[in-house]
C-alpha cells in the first residue's frame, strides 16, 4: 500500500532547500514512531499545519532510500507504507540496544565496585552474574507503582518519560563509524547540546509534581547543578568547535587524524570530563541525590516502571557522556596510527569507538567508589 501525503503550497519561494532541517531528526522520529504505530488504513496524509515551517524532512540509513518530503515541489509525494514501518523498525532496535547496553552498564559497575572493596558481586544470575539486570528488571515491573494522592500525576508520570526520550534522541547523530550514522547532520554539537538541555526538565517536573519536600529540594538541587555545568561544557565545546572550525561530529572526527584532541586540549579534556560526571549527579557531584538528607533526591516517589525509567535514563546519560567525551578528545572511530582507513581497519572502527567509550564508563566507576568528598 501508498501512503499519499499531499502538500498544499504556501508561499513561492526561491530557495535552496538542499540541505537537511536541524530538527529533522527529532520530528522524524517522533513521526516515523506514530505512523509505525498506525493501522495501514492510512490512505491520504494532510501534512501543511504540522510542517508548514519546516523547509525539508530527511531521513537518511545505510539500510534504507531516502525519505524527502519537501514544499520546493509540491503535487504529490508517494512514500511507502512497509518504508516508514522499516524506518520505524530501525529507530525502535536502535533505541532497544542502547537500553540493553545500559542494564550491562549496571553490571559492570557492580563486578567492578565488587572488585574495588574485595568481594565477588553479582554472581547468582545466570553465567558470572550477567543475567542479574534482567532479573532486577523483572523485580521493579512487578512490584507496585505508588503515586501520592496529592501528586500531579500526569506529570509525574510524565517526568521519568522525559528523562529517557531525551537520553535516547541524542544517539541520532553518534557516527559510530565512517558513514554509520542515524543522522549526520551539521549542527550535531548544537544538536546534542538542545537535546541535553531538555533533559533538565525530568527532574525538575519529577521534583514538582511529587509534591514531597524531599523530592522538591531533590530536583531543585539537581536542576541547579546541571544547568549550571552546561555552561563549562558549552565553554569546553566551543573550544573544540573553534580548533575544528565545523559543529558536524564526523568533521570533529576526522580533524584528529594526525593528533587526538586529548593531547594538545589537555586541560580542556579534564575539565570536560569533570563536567560530564557532575552532569550525571554521579559521585562525588551527588548531592543532588543525598542518601543521608533527602532519601533519593527528585525521584524519591518514584517506584517500579518510572523508577526504571529514571535509572536507564542514569546510565544511558552516563553512556552517552562517555561516548561524546571521546569523540571530541579521543579520535571518536579512529584508530590509533592508522586514521581513518577504509579497507581493513574500517570495520573495527566501531570496536574503537566501544573501547574507547569503555575507559570513560570505567573512570565514572572507579571515581564514584574511591570515596572521594562530596562535592556540591
Amino acid at each position: 500500500m501508498m501512503l499519499n501525503i499531499k502538500l498544499v503550497e504556501l508561499q513561492d519561494s526561491s530557495e535552496d532547500y538542499s540541505n537537511p532541517y536541524p530538527l529533522a531528526f527529532v520530528l522524524g522520529t517522533l513521526f516515523v514512531s506514530g505512523l509505525s504505530l498506525t493501522n495501514s488504513n492510512i490512505s491520504k496524509f494532510d501534512l501543511p499545519s504540522i510542517f508548514d515551517s519546516i523547509n525539508l524532512l530527511s531521513f537518511k540509513s545505510d539500510a534504507l532510500e531516502t525519505l524527502t518530503v519537501s514544499h520546493s515541489n509540491w503535487d504529490n509525494v508517494f512514500v511507502s507504507m512497509d518504508q516508514i514501518n522499516s524506518i520505524g523498525q530501525v529507530l525502535y532496535t536502535s533505541h532497544a540496544l542502547f537500553l540493553i547496553v545500559a542494564t550491562f552498564m549496571t553490571i559492570a559497575e557492580r563486578k567492578a565496585m565488587g572488585s574495588m572493596q574485595r568481594r565477588l558481586g553479582p554472581n547468582r544470575v545466570g553465567y558470572y552474574g550477567l543475567l542479574q539486570p534482567f532479573a532486577d528488571a523483572l523485580k521493579l515491573f512487578v512490584k507496585e507503582s505508588v503515586i501520592p494522592a496529592h501528586s500531579n500525576k500526569a506529570l509525574f508520570l510524565f517526568a521519568p518519560i522525559i528523562s529517557l526520550i531525551t537520553s535516547l534522541l541524542a544517539w541520532g547523530v553518534v557516527p559510530f563509524g565512517a558513514g554509520l550514522t542515524l543522522s549526520d547532520l551539521s549542527l550535531g554539537i548544537l544538536y546534542l547540546l538542545a537535546v541535553g538541555s531538555l533533559g533538565v526538565y525530568g527532574p525538575l517536573v519529577a521534583g514538582w509534581s511529587a509534591n514531597s519536600k524531599y523530592a522538591f529540594l531533590g530536583g531543585l538541587r539537581s536542576t541547579a547543578q546541571m544547568i549550571s555545568y552546561e555552561v563549562v561544557m558549552g565553554l569546553v565545546i566551543i573550544s573544540v568547535v573553534v580548533l575544528c572550525g565545523s559543529l558536524n561530529l564526523t568533521d570533529i572526527i576526522k580533524n584528529q587524524t594526525s593528533v587526538w584532541f586529548i593531547l594538545p586540549l589537555l586541560p580542556m579534556g579534564l575539565m570536560f570530563l569533570i563536567t560530564i560526571i557532575a552532569e550525571t549527579n554521579r559521585a562525588p557531584f551527588d548531592l543532588p541525590e543525598a542518601e543521608s538528607e533527602l532519601v533519593a533526591g527528585f525521584f524519591t516517589e518514584h517506584s517500579s516502571v518510572p523508577f526504571v525509567m529514571f535509572f536507564l535514563a542514569e546510565y544511558a546519560s552516563i553512556i552517552l557522556m562517555s561516548t561524546f567525551f571521546s569523540i571530541l578528545f579521543l579520535g571518536g572511530y579512529l584508530l590509533p596510527y592508522f586514521g581513518d582507513v577504509d579497507i581493513l581497519f574500517n570495520s573495527l572502527s566501531g570496536l574503537s569507538l566501544g573501547i574507547k567509550t569503555c575507559l570513560i564508563l570505567f573512570i565514572f566507576i572507579w571515581v564514584n567508589y574511591t570515596y572521594l568528598p562530596h562535592i556540591s
